[in-house]
């Protein structure tokens, strides 16, 4: 099974299980890979939405959160293009509408994305921070280069008085050391 976040391409855990039957159809990394893709090209997502796969013998799960109910269908549509899937379940949730949400979001990505330490962040075609803000909950996904930039993006996405502030940003170091731990 691959489970990983797109978002940032975060590795979120990895193990390639390839039946013997399936030796001629494509790894399940060739399919998070071409998924990944699909995700990180359309067109519509943002740094306010965050998608996951798991791909286990040819079945996509696609799991996090978006903005707008139009972009889980659109995404799902992308990924069915894909071949060698054998089944898409999607679970990516639709974030409620809340003009409160939106004006956290807005702000947290201006106080982030505004801030020098951030800039070359900001300068990604796909920024690798991702804001996701729930009922006023934020949760800070993606990856950021060292400690110091997580705690200071952590620290940022405080000052906007949500109920709670969740990072589960991963460092340049983590991301490598999980990759090279199931051998990818």
């Amino acid at each position: 099974m691959s489970v990983r976040r797109l978002g940032a391409g975060l590795v979120l855990a990895a193990t390639l299980a390839v039946p013997a039957a399936a030796q001629d159809a494509r790894t399940n990394d060739a399919v998070f890979k071409d998924v990944q893709a699909q995700v990180l090209s359309y067109p519509k997502f943002t740094i306010f939405d965050d998608v996951g796969v798991v791909v286990d013998q040819g079945v996509v799960t696609l799991v996090g959160k978006v903005t707008m109910p139009f972009k889980r269908s659109e995404i799902e549509k992308r990924v069915k293009t894909i071949a060698g899937i054998a089944a898409i379940r999607n679970q990516i949730g639709v974030l409620p509408v809340s003009r409160h949400d939106d004006e956290m979001r807005y702000a947290i990505a201006r106080a982030i994305y505004g801030s020098a330490a951030f800039r070359p962040y900001a300068s990604m075609a796909n920024p690798p921070i991702h804001i996701i803000v729930e009922r006023g909950r934020v949760t800070l996904t993606g990856v950021v280069a060292s400690e110091v930039d997580r705690m200071l993006a952590r620290s940022l996405a405080s000052s906007f008085g949500a109920f709670t502030v969740t990072s589960e940003l991963k460092t340049d170091a983590e991301v490598r050391a999980l990759v090279d731990s199931h051998g990818l």
